[in-house]
């Protein structure tokens, strides 16, 4: 890519963000959007505006966003989005601290050399870009030049391994301070028991459960609730439901008929057979009723089969205080492994049912069959993505589809599709991968959504990482000195090192369309607007359609994190090759922190919480960019023929060491609740039925089963969440 591009890409970028941020200002003030852009601050019954939306300043939302403390993101989005700001600031730091040391230092050692005969034939024309004379590539091998390089590798890598321990112990506090609230938790008072053994002769399930853990908890258990196999019951509620939405939907066509038309109003009707298209015509407010009152009997016949029959190896088992709850879910109960195992409780609403049935032996296979479909995915993977970022250039292009040589011709439209086309082609690759791999994670066996999440991130993480980062790098030098080294296998070394300089352009690239065009997106919420309006106008009839329509989610931690993650793996290991990609690094964390920081007060509700627990999972991958970062160098500047090279090689075990440091001193506390963080006082006395009902689900616990008929009192110990098996 040449300089006219490389600005052209950058100056396009920037000039949509900065239209994206004036429609957010613009749309932002008027009332009917502010479900879209307020729903946090709606939810919670606080003023959208803080003062009205006439007078509102445009950009007031930047000062809101640098002015919020950390406090008020834990009340308005949890203690997940406050860490994930930590990792935010964290990554900042250490691209803002190694930027004050190499911009001025490395950038004119690499502009002022004479350059690198080696690498000058790597090049089409022989000769280097404005661009690449700002690269270590444009330093001679052998160079005195190139210990400011080696200097710049520890200077960067002590800088993460200080702002890396100080966040660990920052985050870590956040924790403690969020397991010691004097609130009322239920998952505090729970433990999930997978894997118990078959029912002996004489007592059922629950007996079973309850005599065991009452003799080893005989004055804090509680009692026991036996998961059940859902799928039947669910499936009835879910039909109820629906038929219930449709009957409102309906009702509400009626009344507005009556205003709209003649006094008497018009029924609406709807057609019985396959998606209401076809079938006999039916008056929808009789039919939908018919139904609901069929549904129902159907619906309790089924809550009785699923309480007696349907019982599981698996229960949640509750304690009347925090301390015993946390000490049960870090001990062991059985001698042998594969019973009896128990861990603490996830929050009600992410608990996977269908996993905690899964045994032990079970878990262990389906955890490695998964591992080698994701290895078989990333190396499967490699081949499209270095396909796609070979061919996406135009020279390539143009070999492979002679006629629209004419086309790419012309100037303009060359520059704009130089700037694009390659970067666009991978981020709508990407973008079909995150759902498989929550998939793969989920069927590990993994018992709560917020775990699997963490799983998927980190498979998502190590497949960016060997796909896009070193697919693009090598794929990119592989298909452009293919002849080179089908000639000369052995250039295959320095001709892939040499390649390194030249793909830092088109990450320059790429990181500016992902923080000015991507962040410009997700402040000005075009898409989620639109679609909005489109079912208000179009789809909505009734007030709980109209609220589901504008709905918030949370922040996508299972692809947002990851997606961070190579952004900062690029930054680093491009920030002594090509300085001049920290800068925007910086932008990209720097306008993330900004733009996320609004989202997160305002927009963005939090699907889960689980006080911290993704944060050892962002420093190991932190970590692991920074060792690939280390290597990466330990190589480069060998094939530069640089004899002190080998002084690098102290930094990986450095590194390694210091991940093995911080996870002996930090990590246990994220798997575990300490009993001195637990032991803290409540503000009221616990009541347990309600903390109990919190798990119930709503198949089980609605009708007449469970309300009027004694019988089944015990029989509330046998049930699991509506969303088991759906």
């Amino acid at each position: 890519m040449d300089l006219s591009s490389f600005l052209t890409s950058l100056g396009t970028s920037f000039l949509i963000f900065f239209i994206l941020m004036l429609l957010f200002a613009w749309l932002s003030k008027k009332p009917g959007n502010a479900v879209v852009y307020y729903p946090n601050r709606i939810l919670k019954g606080l003023d959208p505006w803080e003062g009205g939306s006439k007078t509102r300043n445009p950009f007031a939302w930047i000062k809101e966003a640098l002015t919020s403390t950390e406090q008020e993101v834990i009340a308005l989005s949890g203690v997940d989005t406050a860490v994930y700001f930590v990792f935010l600031s964290t990554v900042l730091g250490i691209l803002v601290l190694s930027s004050l040391i190499l911009l001025p230092v490395l950038l004119p050692v690499s502009a002022t050399d004479i350059g690198d005969a080696i690498t000058n034939t790597t090049t089409s024309n022989g000769t280097f870009s404005d661009l690449d004379k700002l690269s270590i590539g444009h330093v001679q091998a052998k160079s005195p030049r190139l210990w400011a390089y080696l200097l710049g590798v520890y200077w960067v890598s002590f800088v993460s391994y200080f702002l890396l321990w100080k966040a660990y112990k920052h985050v870590s506090d956040l924790r403690s301070n969020a397991l010691m609230t004097p609130d009322i938790k239920p998952e505090q008072f729970a433990v999930v028991v997978r894997d118990i053994p078959a029912v002996p002769e004489g007592p059922n399930r629950k007996e079973q459960v309850d005599s065991y853990f009452r003799a080893i908890y005989p004055e804090t258990y509680y009692k026991s609730m036996i998961v059940t196999n859902n799928k039947e019951v669910n499936k009835l509620w879910k039909e109820l439901e629906g038929f219930r939405k449709k009957l409102e939907r309906a009702e509400a066509v009626y009344a507005a008929s009556k205003t709209t038309g003649s006094p008497e109003g018009t029924r609406p009707t709807n057609k019985t057979g396959f998606l209401g298209l076809c079938g006999a015509k039916v008056d929808s407010i009789e039919y939908y009723t018919k139904k609901i009152n069929e549904t129902i009997p159907k619906l309790e016949a089924e809550q009785k089969v699923t309480l007696r029959e349907k019982q599981l190896n698996a229960a949640l088992v509750f304690f009347t205080n925090r301390v015993t709850a946390a000490s049960a879910a870090q001990t062991l109960h059985a001698r042998m492994v594969d019973t009896w195992t128990v861990m603490a409780a996830p929050e009600p609403r992410q608990v996977l049912w269908p996993n905690l049935k899964i045994k032990f032996f079970q878990r262990q296979v389906r955890q490695y069959v998964v591992y080698i479909i994701v290895a078989l995915t990333v190396v499967f993977y490699m081949i499209p993505i270095g396909f796609i970022s070979a061919v996406t250039t135009l020279d390539n292009l143009v070999k492979f589809i002679p006629f629209i040589k004419p086309v790419v011709n012309q100037s303009a439209l060359k520059t704009v599709l130089e700037a694009y086309l390659p970067q666009l082609a991978l981020i709508i690759f990407l973008a079909l991968l995150p759902k498989l791999l929550l998939a793969l994670s989920k069927a590990e066996g993994i018992p709560s959504q917020s775990h699997a999440i963490r799983a998927a991130a980190g498979k998502y993480f190590y497949f960016i990482v060997f796909n896009v980062f070193l697919g693009v790098t090598v794929g990119g030098a592989l298909f452009s000195t293919f002849k080179e080294i089908e000639d000369d296998p052995n250039k295959l070394v320095p001709l892939l090192a040499t390649s390194l300089p030249g793909s830092a352009t088109y990450f320059i690239t790429f990181v500016a369309l992902k923080f000015f065009v991507g962040y410009g997106l997700e402040l000005s919420r075009i898409v989620p607007l639109i679609i909005f309006h489109l079912k208000r106008k179009y789809l909505c009839k009734t007030e709980g359609e109209l609220k589901a329509a504008w709905q918030p989610s949370d922040l996508g931690y299972g692809t947002r994190v990851p997606g961070d993650m190579l952004i900062i793996t690029v930054a680093l290991c491009y920030s002594v090759i090509a300085p001049l990609i920290l800068p925007f690094g910086v932008l990209y964390f720097g306008i993330g922190w900004l733009v996320l920081r609004n989202q997160a007060l305002k927009v963005y509700c939090p699907a889960y919480e689980s006080n911290g627990k993704f944060w050892p999972h962002m420093q190991l991958r932190i970590l692991a960019a920074l060792i690939l970062y280390q290597v990466t160098m330990v190589g480069f500047l060998g094939v530069k023929k640089f004899v002190y090279a080998p002084l690098l090689i102290p930094l990986p075990i450095l590194s390694l060491i210091f991940g093995y440091i911080c996870s002996k001193k930090f990590y246990r506390f994220f798997q575990d609740t300490a009993l001195e963080v637990a032991s803290h006082e409540l503000k009221e006395i616990p009541n347990m039925e309600q903390i109990y009902k919190a798990y119930l689900p709503q198949s089980l616990c609605s009708g007449k089963v469970l309300l009027d008929d004694d019988q089944f009192e015990d029989a509330k110990s046998n049930v699991s969440r509506t969303a088991s098996f759906a």
